[in-house]
Parts: structure tokens; C-alpha cells; sequence
């Protein structure tokens, strides 16, 4: 009998309790998923576990950022242990990414079919931005040499720009390919300095007192004399004949840096002084150069280094601004933000690559990442 009785409270004790589990079955524990603001924060590393989905460091700001992304796809990082990386660029006839480590005076290579990455070349001149233009040809800017260079087709380089008026170039920074056949850049200053290039050789504004001393430790000793940055930092333009002609003359405050162009290719968007203008382009030069956004989000400036336009006519810009801001932004035709990329670390520059021209590689500091997108990239590379 009791026996019986213990077998029966078993059964209604166990009836009782699927309920119980039923319920807690229904009910999850929902977690917090790990973000580069995160404590522990987000890894990044190779042998981390799958992120999660969608991803928690792109954020969405107006619901036409949607548009413009894949649900399920999340930011990887692609490569890493780097000093200081610039200049992505992507050759659709190659199939890979180049990107610059100015610091370490290397351009690299990111091969699409592999994910390899491999030094393209070394010295590069202290190369920072790069692009290709209209015909796959390979431009770049040297900060040592303080100069604009095109490599061809059958591998030998051309000198596009090295002076104006007389004077040399104070260190061209970005540039951009026009469907024109002209190439524009922006030549600030940053390169006249031991880290990223050619010091002024003496005494003078960037070189105080001269005592920074461009002959020690650099294979490029010899091969150009005496500097100075004497011209003002202007964004210049480069004629398909040679012709170099001042685009958008400097204003104090205003110094340049990145550049690219509307998908129509009329309008030029260039990054001065830390926010980002916009100009419509008659014949060679620009006109009614106005503010296109401050780029301060939330009371945080997300100051932009480089960007591209896609081809529906956003702006994706860089952002080294502190953790939790650095990364990308995003802004639409208006100038409004509509989306933001979190990166674990300040970011420089941006290009769009991937056989289809939808995958963003981002320059960020010692690494390049990677997000497959839903939107291609208005220009060549």
C-alpha cells in the first residue's frame, strides 16, 4: 500500500512539473551581448565565439540606415598588428585591397581569394592614400617624397604631382579619381614629420630650430634635396594633359584632408579642419564650398580622417573619436546621420571592395575590419 501510494505521488508530483518546465522553456534568459563598450568588451581575435546577431556595434540611427545593411552579418576583423593604417583601396580588376601602414613605411595587399595578407611594397615613401582610377591603374601619395604617383600597366610610375608654382607640395595626403580623367588631392602637412615622412630639412615652421634630421635612417636619403612647406594647403587638381591647378584654395582653420566625389561626380565632399564640406564642380575649380555636417554626434566630435560615397549618395566618413564614437559614420545626401560603425579602435579611412563592391574595409589604427553591406560603392576603388 505504500508503495502504491509513494508510486502515485511520483506521477502527480512529475505531471505537476511539466508545467513548470514548459514554462521555464518559454521564458529565457536573455543575455547582453558583447560590444567594443562591453566589460569584458567584445574579442575580435580569431579564435573568439561567433558575435552575435545582428551585430551590437552597428548602430541605427533613422530607419533608412536598414536599407543600406545584411541582418546577419557582423563586423569581422581581417587582419591586425599594425602601427598605423591608411589608405584602403580596392582593385576590382586585381581582386584584392591594398592599405597603407604609413608609420612603418609598408603598403600591403589583401587578397580576396585567400584573406592573405602580404606586403605589396617596402620602402613605400611613407605612402598614405591610395585609390585606383578609371583604367585600374594603382594612385597613390608618398609623404616622403611629398608627391602624387601613378603606377601603369606595365609597372612603371609616373610622377602626377610633386610641386606647383615652383614650390614643392607640402605632403599630399588623399586624392580621388574624376571620370574626367583628373585626379584631385589634398596636400596638409601631416607628412613633414619623422613618423610619416620627409621633416623640412633646417630651421623653419613645421621643422622648429631644425632639429628633426630627415637624412637619419631612411633609404630615400639623397634622392631629394632641401624642403620647405612653404605653399599654402590647398586641394589641388591634376589635368588628364599634366596641368596642376589649385581646386579649392586653403582657408586658415580649414586644413585639408580626405576626399571623394558625388556618384554623378559633380559635387566634391573634402574633410577640413575636422568636419566635412561639400562643393559643386565648375570646370576645374569648386563653387559655393559649404558645410555639409559638423560631425558631432551625441555632443562627441567623430572627426574624419577619409570616406566614400555609395552610390545612393551617402557619406560614409571615418571616425577617430574617443571609444564607443570611433569607428564610421554615416550620413545621408542631407547630411544627416542615419548610422554609426563601432570599432575598438580610432579609424582612419574606408573604401568599399569585394568582387561586388559591397564590403567596407575599414583602416582602424593597428587593424583592418571588414562588413559585407547591402549598398555598393560609387567609385572605382
Amino acid at each position: 500500500m505504500t508503495s502504491h501510494l509513494n508510486r502515485r505521488l511520483m506521477l502527480a508530483g512529475a505531471a505537476a512539473a511539466v508545467p513548470a518546465l514548459a514554462y521555464a522553456q518559454d521564458k529565457p534568459q536573455f543575455g547582453t551581448p558583447q560590444s567594443v563598450i562591453s566589460n569584458p568588451p567584445r574579442d575580435f581575435g580569431p579564435n573568439a565565439p561567433p558575435p552575435a546577431s545582428p551585430d551590437p556595434d552597428i548602430i541605427k540611427l533613422d530607419p533608412s540606415f536598414n536599407g543600406l545593411l545584411i541582418g546577419q552579418e557582423t563586423i569581422r576583423r581581417v587582419a591586425t598588428g599594425y602601427h598605423f593604417l591608411e589608405g584602403p583601396a580596392w582593385s576590382s580588376i586585381g581582386l584584392y585591397a591594398i592599405f597603407s601602414d604609413v608609420k612603418n613605411d609598408t603598403l600591403y595587399r589583401y587578397l580576396w581569394e585567400t584573406g592573405q595578407v602580404s606586403i605589396l611594397r617596402r620602402p613605400s615613401f611613407s605612402t598614405n592614400g591610395n585609390a585606383f582610377d578609371f583604367q585600374g591603374r594603382q594612385l597613390s601619395t608618398q609623404d616622403y617624397f611629398r608627391r602624387v604617383v601613378r603606377w601603369e600597366v606595365d609597372g612603371a610610375m609616373t610622377i602626377l604631382a610633386d610641386s606647383f608654382d615652383g614650390k614643392p607640395l607640402n605632403s599630399p595626403n588623399d586624392l580621388a579619381p574624376h571620370k574626367d580623367g583628373s585626379v584631385w588631392f589634398s596636400d596638409p602637412q601631416f607628412g613633414g614629420n619623422l613618423a610619416e615622412g620627409h621633416p623640412d630639412e633646417g630651421d623653419g615652421p613645421t621643422n622648429p630650430g631644425g632639429l628633426r634630421d630627415p637624412r637619419i635612417g631612411h633609404s630615400g636619403v639623397g634622392l631629394i634635396g632641401g624642403m620647405h612647406q612653404t605653399l599654402p594647403m590647398n586641394i589641388y587638381r591634376v589635368d588628364p594633359s599634366g596641368k596642376i591647378a589649385v581646386a579649392v584654395p586653403f582657408e586658415t582653420g580649414l586644413g585639408p584632408n580626405g576626399l571623394c566625389f558625388s556618384p554623378d561626380y559633380t559635387k566634391l565632399f573634402a574633410i577640413r579642419g575636422g568636419r566635412i564640406f561639400v562643393g559643386d564642380i565648375v570646370g576645374t575649380k569648386v563653387a559655393n564650398m559649404r558645410l555639409f555636417t559638423d560631425c558631432m554626434v551625441d555632443g562627441v566630435r567623430c572627426g574624419p580622417d577619409g570616406m566614400r560615397a555609395d552610390k545612393a549618395g551617402n557619406i560614409w566618413a571615418s571616425s577617430a573619436a574617443p571609444l564607443g564614437y570611433c569607428g564610421v559614420t554615416v550620413w545621408n545626401p542631407s547630411g544627416k546621420i542615419i548610422g554609426r560603425i563601432r570599432l575598438p579602435e580610432g579609424c582612419a579611412n574606408l573604401c568599399f571592395g569585394g568582387p561586388k563592391r559591397d564590403h567596407l574595409f575599414m583602416t582602424a589604427t593597428q587593424s583592418l575590419y571588414m562588413l559585407r553591406v547591402n549598398v555598393q560603392g560609387a567609385s572605382p576603388g
